[in-house]
């Protein structure tokens, strides 16, 4: 028989055994309160994957000891409510749990309504989407809404910590975590994705384990191959073609593109590079280029061989010969590289959208500065979260369009930003 993961058995059954949602579960909060009270009100649970929503819900039925059913909006349907409902007329305080209640539609969460309204059941709903959009008007008046928050880097380190320790098929490994860096930012605050990958990493390194970042990232690193031998002049001659065109050789690009034209390259492939060359290599110094290139991909669709040789020459010709900028490429390598860095960054509660009550009494966009009601159509605020902010990841280089790029962000920023 083989062994639950390593989420399931270290899912606690007890308040004081949860890691994160202090606001929550810890002393002296509502819903602790309520839980020690035996007087639970129907609820909405809202969050990121790997939060805590069904450890909570089943947490509360074991507190409180009454029958507890649990349906899986994915595969559950009216009929399973209607059953569930009618078995639980006979007897007292019975506990639905509905994961993901988001995917159930109107006429399904409609058949739950009675069944709250007259307290045959206690609904627990848990949700990663916003219960505003996606639970409806009648039903959510009848819940309460907790928002649980994805866990912080403590509180992983915390998981981690217990595991290790704990866990009756991991402390007999000897597994000597040195580093938790790569771990906590690949989990992305959820706690089922951070089990997952140190079960996955154990289970790889074995007996005596030495956990770092760097076995970490080399064991959840998925490595794709490019291509085999036999189709390496195939890549070699579309590098010598991407480059003749990064420096600048209309010549060097147009020998580069007849060799792959004659030996009979897809001509939708050389297309479709030189659009990826467009933005990667020019970007913002010639918008136009982008234009250029992508009207060039939809030529050669129509147009086919062996005229398409023609507009991929103009196209090759206009590219090395156009002023270029990789700005725009180092800028989203940064941003990601941040965004992987620091994982999954709230947003600032004024820039995020409130068109409902919910939302609003939560401050979703209190604050917010509409940029139309300001001189120049132009206010300073901050839009990056409040961990990166005045990080800047996009930096003009040196061209005409970019420099009137940079005066423009200069004149707007003053001193947030360095231009």
């Amino acid at each position: 028989m083989s062994l639950p993961p390593l989420a399931e058995r270290l899912r606690p059954d007890k308040l004081d055994q949860l890691t994160g949602q202090l606001h929550l579960t810890g002393k002296g909060s509502i819903l602790r309160i309520a839980i020690e009270n035996g007087k639970v009100p129907s609820m909405i649970l809202w969050g990121p994957p790997g939060a805590g929503k069904t450890t909570i819900a089943n947490i509360i039925a074991q507190t409180l000891s009454v029958p507890f059913y649990t349906l899986s909006a994915i595969s559950s349907g009216v009929k399973d409510i209607r059953e569930i409902i009618e078995e639980s007329k006979s007897k007292t305080g019975a506990i639905l749990f509905i994961d993901e209640i988001h995917r159930f539609n109107k006429g399904q969460q409609d058949a739950l309504l009675g069944a709250v309204e007259k307290g045959i059941i206690t609904l627990i709903g848990a949700t990663t989407e916003n219960p505003s959009f996606e639970v409806n008007s009648a039903l959510l008046s009848r819940c309460h809404v907790y928002i649980l928050k994805s866990l912080n880097e403590s509180d992983l380190e915390k998981l981690l910590k217990t595991a290790i320790e704990q866990d009756p098929v991991l402390k007999e490994k000897n597994i000597s975590l040195k580093e938790t860096s790569a771990l906590i930012t690949l989990s992305g605050g959820d706690a089922r994705k951070l089990f997952n990958l140190l079960e996955l990493v154990t289970d790889v390194l074995g007996e005596n384990a030495i956990i770092t970042d760097e076995t970490v990232m080399k064991i959840a690193q998925q490595r794709i191959a490019l291509y085999d031998k036999k189709g390496e002049q195939h890549y070699d001659i579309i590098s010598a073609f991407i480059k003749s065109m990064r420096g600048s050789d209309p010549n060097g690009a147009v020998y580069w593109l007849a060799r792959m034209i004659e030996g009979g390259e897809d001509v939708k492939f050389i297309a479709r590079r030189m659009l990826i060359f467009a933005s990667e290599d020019i970007g913002v110094s010639n918008p136009n280029a982008l234009l250029l290139a992508n009207t060039t991909f939809q030529a050669v669709n129509v147009i086919g061989n062996p005229e398409s040789r023609i507009i991929l020459s103009q196209c090759a010709i206009y590219l090395a010969t156009s002023v270029k900028s990789n700005a725009s490429y180092i800028a989203i390598n940064a941003a990601q590289d941040a965004v992987r860095t620091h994982g999954d960054l709230p947003v600032p509660l004024h820039l995020r959208n409130a068109p409902t009550k919910l939302m609003k009494q939560m401050d979703y966009g209190k604050g917010y500065k509409y940029a139309h009601d300001y001189a120049d159509n132009f206010v300073i605020q901050q839009f990056l979260p409040d961990k990166l902010e005045g990080t800047k990841f996009y930096s003009p280089q040196v061209n005409a369009r970019e420099e009137e790029l940079r005066k423009f962000l200069k004149e707007r920023w003053k001193d947030k930003y360095e231009y």
